[in-house]
C-alpha cells in the first residue's frame, strides 16, 4: 500500500462514522483532534510526533495567522506531507481554513479528498449587526449561498463545519439554532465553540442537544480571561477545559445527548496568535493532555 493509500482508508476507516449518529447504548465517548495551532509555528515533523502522545492520531492544521502549518505543507509539497503522515502514523482530521473564508474553499477541497480529511473549518458571512428577525433572514441568505459551496464540498466527500465565532452572525443562541433549523445540506453544519457563548453551562448544554446531526465539531474551549490582549500564562490557559470556571458536564451530556460522533478538540488562543500555549513541545502536549483528563473525569459524572 502507498502512502496516499494508507492516509486515504485509514482515515475512512476511523470514519466510518463520525459525521453521523450510531453506536451501541453506553458507549458515549468523544474523538479527539489535535489542532497545530497549540504549537505555533512549531515544525511540523515535531508536531506530528506528540499527536498519538495527546490520545488520538488525528491532525487539524492550521495557516497564518494562528499557525503556520499549512504554508509549512504547501513548502514541503503533498507528496513530502503524505510521508510526515505515515511516517507518524497520524491522519489528516480536519482543515481550519478562517483566512480563505466560507465562500473561498475550493483551493483546499482536493487536497482534503487526496488525504481523506472530511471536515473543513470556516467561519460565517453576514451583517453580525442583525439581530431578531434580521438575523434569522441573514442566516437563510448565508445558507443559501452556501449551497454551491456545499455542493463543492459533497462531490469531494467533505462538510463544511461553520464556526458560531464572536462577531458574526451565528455568535448568538438565536442564531445557532436558526443554523440549526434552515440548515438541510449534508455537507453543511455547526462547529461548536462554547469559547464565543454566554459562559452558562447549562444553557450551553441544553442548545447542543437540540442542535442533532447539525454539529460535526466541537471545541473544548471557554472563554477564561479572553485572548485578545496580553496576560500572564495562568489567565491565557483558563481557556482550557479544567482550568476555567465553565462546567463541561452539560455541555458534554448535551453531545452524549445526540450522540455527537464528530471531533473533540482541547483548545485556546494564545496572544500573539501564532506561538505555542507553553514554552516548550512536551509543555503544550501536556496541557492538552490535562484538559482531555478533565473531559474525561466530566464524562463519567454523565
Amino acid at each position: 500500500m502507498n502512502r496516499r493509500s494508507f492516509c486515504q482508508s485509514a482515515a475512512a476507516a476511523a470514519f466510518a462514522g463520525p459525521l453521523s449518529a450510531g453506536g451501541k447504548p453506553g458507549s458515549f465517548k468523544l474523538n479527539y483532534l489535535v489542532s497545530s495551532a497549540m504549537y505555533g509555528t512549531t515544525a511540523l515533523d515535531e508536531v506530528l510526533a506528540e499527536v498519538p502522545k495527546a490520545g488520538t492520531r488525528f491532525i487539524d492544521i492550521w495557516p497564518r495567522p494562528h499557525a503556520n502549518h499549512r504554508e509549512q505543507v504547501s513548502m514541503m509539497g503533498l507528496e513530502a506531507f503524505e510521508e510526515l503522515l505515515s511516517r507518524h502514523e497520524v491522519r489528516l482530521g480536519v482543515l481550519t481554513q478562517y483566512k480563505l473564508g466560507p465562500f473561498g474553499l475550493a483551493p483546499e477541497l482536493p487536497v482534503a479528498r487526496r488525504f481523506g480529511c472530511k471536515v473543513i473549518v470556516c467561519g460565517a458571512s453576514g451583517d453580525r449587526s442583525a439581530t431578531g428577525p434580521d438575523l434569522r433572514a441573514e442566516v437563510r441568505k448565508f445558507i443559501e449561498r452556501m449551497k454551491p459551496h456545499a455542493d463543492a464540498a459533497a462531490e469531494h466527500g467533505v462538510t463544511i463545519a461553520v464556526e458560531n465565532h464572536g462577531g458574526q452572525i451565528l455568535a448568538t443562541p438565536d442564531g445557532i439554532k436558526w443554523f440549526a433549523e434552515l440548515t438541510t445540506h449534508p455537507s453543511l453544519a455547526l462547529a461548536f465553540a462554547p469559547h464565543h457563548l454566554p459562559q452558562d453551562a447549562e444553557l450551553q448544554g441544553n442548545l447542543i442537544a437540540g442542535l442533532g446531526n447539525k454539529m460535526v465539531f466541537f471545541y473544548g474551549q471557554q472563554h477564561g480571561t479572553g485572548s485578545s490582549r496580553q496576560q500572564p500564562r495562568e489567565k491565557e490557559l483558563l481557556q482550557m477545559p479544567g482550568r476555567g470556571p465553565l462546567d463541561f458536564t452539560p455541555l458534554l451530556r448535551g453531545l452524549k445527548k445526540i450522540n455527537f460522533t464528530g471531533f473533540t478538540e482541547p483548545f485556546m488562543h494564545p496572544f500573539p496568535r501564532g506561538i505555542p500555549i507553553q514554552n516548550s513541545t512536551a509543555g503544550v502536549t501536556a496541557e492538552i493532555n490535562r484538559s482531555r483528563s478533565y473531559l474525561e473525569k466530566c464524562l463519567q459524572n454523565l
